[in-house]
């Protein structure tokens, strides 16, 4: 007997894989192109893990929805699952992604702390904030659902910025993290395939004898060496505190090549980008003696 695939699995193919590896030498000669692509996608991976982790209606989330504010919004049948979702995009720069968003339904927001990345398109398309990761500036409990996507690979304190986006997600919300693992083939991005397995200054120094300038991510400035392992091991401490890991998986290969996450060593070199799904639990408070706690 042979199963129906999930939705996931019928998005995560082959061809996706392809078109978007071809797509990748479109980032810095045509951006908007580049971009739109990719925002297609990402909207439609985190529309498809939002239904995943929250099916049938999201019976748990609308009652919580019910519950009033600070809890995750209700989603409606016949909806993209996105659909009425408050959702926060760390390091959005000028705001790339904010129309497959709002296409979809929801209500997009951005956040980015490079001046020169808020003036890429002339002005910001969507409502952008100049900010840090690490110092988000909204109160707790503000988002459905806030995503990075490849922005840990160019901050020195990732988890710190982890932290801060678990902070803003609402109980029972969504929080997505997507970066670029050192020794993956695109670990070293502009300065080539080969050369950051060398090291990453060599990488630079070999660009700059190339063309003749810096690279646009400078290793040790704005590009850092971060590992797969790093990532699974602030799951567990975020785990600590109640968030729960659902899903752990490469971003860009075919849905049946995601085991390769928990094979050690290995996975720091084919994972290439790996994606980091966390929920934040539901704070529950009981009639009886009015104390809230964690579900």
């Amino acid at each position: 007997m042979v199963l129906p695939r999930s939705r996931m699995q019928q998005f995560a193919r082959l061809p996706r894989s392809w078109r978007l590896l071809r797509a990748f030498p479109l980032e810095q000669q045509q951006p908007a192109v580049f971009y739109r692509l990719l925002a297609n996608d990402t909207a439609t991976l985190l529309s498809l893990l939002w239904e995943k982790h929250h099916p049938a209606g999201m019976s748990r989330f609308a009652t919580a929805a019910n519950a009033g504010a600070g809890s995750v919004s209700a989603n409606f049948e016949n909806r993209d699952p996105l659909a009425g979702l408050k959702i926060l995009d760390v390091g959005g720069g000028p705001g790339w992604f904010a129309a497959a968003f709002s296409d979809r339904g929801a209500s997009y927001y951005s956040v980015e702390p490079d001046h020169a990345e808020l003036a890429a398109t002339g002005s910001p398309t969507s409502p952008c904030i100049r900010a840090r990761g690490e110092a988000l500036p909204f109160a707790d409990n503000s988002f459905d659902l806030v995503y990075s996507s490849n922005v840990v690979e160019h901050t020195p304190t990732p988890w710190a910025m982890a932290d801060e986006m678990l902070r803003v997600v609402k109980p029972g919300g969504l929080m997505v993290l997507s970066y670029t693992v050192w020794l993956g083939p695109f670990g070293g991005h502009e300065t080539g395939l080969i050369p950051h397995y060398i090291g990453g200054e060599f990488a630079r120094r070999r660009y700059e004898r190339r063309h003749g300038h810096p690279p646009k991510n400078v290793f040790g400035q704005s590009l850092f060496a971060v590992s797969a392992a790093a990532g699974l091991r602030y799951a567990k401490h975020a785990r600590r505190n109640g968030t729960e890991l659902v899903a752990a998986f490469p971003r860009y290969h075919p849905w049946w090549a995601w085991p390769v996450v928990h094979i050690p060593v290995v996975r720091e070199f084919l994972t290439s980008n790996l994606v980091l799904v966390f929920a934040k639990p539901v704070a529950e408070t009981s009639q009886a003696d009015g104390v809230s706690r964690v579900k």
